[in-house]
């Protein structure tokens, strides 16, 4: 299910996705959705609606001190609070003493990570990424449209991918934030 997209251009990231709720062969458009502001960052999820709700309203986004690099920040200190978040709150799994999470884009301080569900954090050096069932078709349209501005270049990815993927449905959300966290 889903199709989560996200762009750095400039100054500002962005982040789009759909709104399907799939189970088995049952799809449900949500009116939740999967692209939110938490603090200083800027989500989109795949995976499960409950790990969404969890980054979105029970996640304490942790403290960045200025000394601390970003990528060691959001690969520790960060990456923490997921794993506790989600653990407290039920949702994180534990198979063969191996925990697991979800997978979700985040955009923080002018980058864009994707936190994949045995939490490790990636950066792409494409200045674009998606996850979800819709992420190839995505990215294959992020990467041919960069003459687009960018809320057209994620709209024509998620439309791309709602077009070819049966896990994908409108209606999109699409937002944008600085490197310093402000809309």
């Amino acid at each position: 299910m889903t199709c989560i997209v996200g762009l750095v251009e400039g100054d500002r990231i962005w982040i789009g996705g759909d709104s399907a709720g799939v189970g088995g062969y049952s799809l449900t458009v949500r009116s939740d959705t999967k692209v939110f502001r938490n603090g200083p960052m800027l989500f989109g999820f795949t995976s499960s609606f409950r790990m969404g709700q969890l980054l979105r309203y029970a996640l304490k986004v942790p403290h960045h001190d200025d000394g601390v690099d970003l990528d060691q920040f959001m690969t520790t200190t960060f990456v923490t609070a997921v794993r506790d978040c989600l653990k407290a709150n039920g949702f994180a799994t534990k198979v063969n003493e191996a925990e697991s999470g979800g997978t979700f884009l985040v955009a923080y301080r002018g980058a864009l990570f994707c936190v994949q569900d045995d939490y490790q954090v990636a950066r792409a050096v494409d200045p674009f990424d998606a996850v979800g069932c819709g992420h190839d078709i995505a990215k294959w349209a992020l990467f041919a449209s960069s003459k687009l501005k960018p809320r057209a270049r994620l709209e024509l990815a998620l439309a791309a991918a709602e077009r070819y993927s049966a896990g994908v449905r409108r209606p999109f959300h699409i937002e944008s934030i600085d490197r310093e966290g402000t809309a």
